[in-house]
């Protein structure tokens, strides 16, 4: 058995030609080929040919001829004899204090997971509140501007992720990859995650993962609390002894995984004054630009934009801006998607994209963001960044009108420095105000979005146009503050803690995040071991 890349079929073809495709490609007759495991699906939609969709199959043939000797050095075939071997966890008896898991987003989910399969159950703590409530609330507060601080986007069963387009693409090259895209299909993630080139859940389906999450959690014996904000840590002689919940509780415990998320401000401060060590981090800030999905497929599929095979289409643009040696680039982008509110703290304006499975939606939005250094914070605090991040949400707040609604302005009066008198329509919720985007920005963002924007135009002709509009602003595109740890994953601070996910600082998106989680999990049922 082989595995065969670029097996190409063209808009119209049906999936059942692949045996041909393959055998076409190996010069075979098709009858040999047997097509053992579709592992890859992709699109191919380069700007002025037809798009086309491209496979890599698993293969099996008679190789009498030594069609591999004759055809390898022409095709991408990989023999199947080898294996991305498994992470090595020894078996280890559950410790007398049961592990404590702060945080129920990708990382906490799948460490407490990891941990439980293991026999080891945990008690998982989450300061916001259950799925369904947390849903209630988000709806109040995009339907009249009410915040809830511990109830949002960010806070709540499932972490930010629930609240997102759920893309799973990752640069990582980890085994565990395909072990976190197996477990979101078991609980109710579609089966073509495991394919895809470009693998998406939504926000409507990775609701269902998510409470088919917490049954599965309860059954191997873990304890799930809600309302339960880790108010503090207890520390003996450099090592953890427990947590303090909702400032009088104590739990105990000799083992801690941190999956706090990045917007947990009030718990860096306070892992700070108990001796952590944290330390600033670069991030990348900017706006939200929202086009017409119409009018992103035309630009990307052409004349064939029509055709009812193809998915929304979606971008990626990236630049470097001359003389001021500053990246722009799109983040995060939603094809079919919406802008959503995100504030977690009162006083805050915070946007971020999200999208159902079925990317219905006639929008298609992607944060354009600016990278931003370490040097551009006030001061040498871990945390400075935090207080960076916060000064334009709060600025935002106050020029959207105090109410929640973010500042917007179309694309091109934003480039070229016009006032819009308004925006047409947008996605956004709670709602939108007529801005100049420029007031809610450092001058150095707004200089290099201006000149990327126009850049952008060069590489994909029709992105700068006055039917797009921005909102702002995008802050929590990764965390700017890293709690470091040593090789181990344990805090170099204070032993056994384990300090994972985004809010560590040690990932990005629902994928790196679950498998940093797993990681820490494993890490600690070896030291059981």
């Amino acid at each position: 058995m082989v595995r065969l890349f670029d097996v190409v079929l063209n808009l119209g073809e049906d999936e059942s030609l692949l045996p041909r495709r393959a055998a076409e490609l190996l010069n075979v007759p098709v009858e040999h080929v047997r097509v053992e495991r579709l592992v890859r699906k992709s699109l191919d939609a380069r700007r002025n040919r037809p798009p086309r969709f491209v496979y890599v199959l698993d293969v099996s043939f008679p190789d009498e001829e030594g069609v591999v000797e004759r055809v390898g050095g022409k095709l991408k075939l990989k023999p199947m004899n080898e294996s991305t071997a498994p992470p090595v966890v020894r078996k280890a008896p559950a410790p007398e204090r049961r592990p404590v898991v702060v945080g129920s987003g990708p990382a906490g989910l799948f460490a407490s997971l990891t941990l439980a399969s293991r026999g080891i159950p945990v008690i998982l703590l989450e300061r916001g509140r259950p799925l369904q409530q947390r849903i209630a609330d988000t709806t109040s507060f995009w339907e009249h501007g009410i915040l809830d601080p511990e109830s949002n986007v960010n806070f709540g069963e499932g972490g930010a992720g629930t609240f997102s387009d759920g893309k799973l693409t990752t640069r990582l090259r980890d085994s565990r990859i395909g072990m976190v895209k197996r477990v979101l299909v078991d609980f109710g993630a579609p089966p073509e995650i495991l394919t895809d080139g470009k693998p998406h859940v939504g926000t409507d389906r990775l609701r269902q993962v998510v409470a088919e999450f917490r049954r599965e959690l309860i059954r191997l014996g873990c304890e799930v609390r809600f309302g339960a904000k880790v108010s503090d840590i207890l520390v003996r002689r450099g090592e953890i002894a427990g947590v303090v919940v909702n400032g009088s509780e104590e739990i105990r415990t000799g083992h801690l995984v941190l999956a706090i998320g990045q917007s947990a401000a009030d718990t860096y401060r306070r892992l700070m004054e108990r001796g952590m060590q944290l330390e600033a981090k670069p991030f990348a800030m900017g706006l939200r630009v929202e086009h017409p999905q119409e009018l992103i497929n035309r630009i990307q599929y052409g004349r064939w934009c029509t055709r009812p095979e193809l998915p929304p289409a979606d971008y990626f643009l990236a630049v470097n801006v001359p003389g001021l040696n500053r990246s722009v680039y799109t983040f995060c982008m939603c094809p079919g998607g919406q802008i959503i509110g995100c504030s977690s703290e009162k006083g805050g304006v915070v946007t971020n994209g999200m999208s159902l499975y079925s990317r219905s939606s006639p929008f298609a939005n992607s944060a354009v963001v600016v990278n931003v250094r370490k040097e551009d914070f006030a001061g040498p605090s871990p945390l400075s960044g935090i207080s960076f991040r916060r000064e334009w949400e709060e600025k935002a707040f106050a020029l959207g009108g105090r109410d929640y609604h973010a500042p917007a302005q179309r694309l091109t009066d934003f480039v070229y420095e016009k006032e819009s008198r308004d925006v047409g329509p947008t996605s956004f919720r709670p709602g939108v105000a007529v801005a100049p985007l420029r007031e809610v920005l450092p001058s150095f963002v707004y200089g290099a979005l201006r000149k990327g924007l126009v850049l952008f135009e060069q590489k994909m002709p029709g992105f700068l146009t006055s039917e797009a509009v921005l909102v702002g602003v995008e802050t929590r595109t990764s965390s700017p503050v890293r709690i470091l740890r040593g090789e181990d994953g344990q805090s170099l601070a204070v032993r056994g803690v384990y300090p994972c996910g985004e809010g560590a600082g040690y990932a990005g998106g629902i994928m790196s995040s679950a498998v940093d989680g797993m990681k820490a999990a494993e890490r600690i049922v070896n030291s059981l071991a």
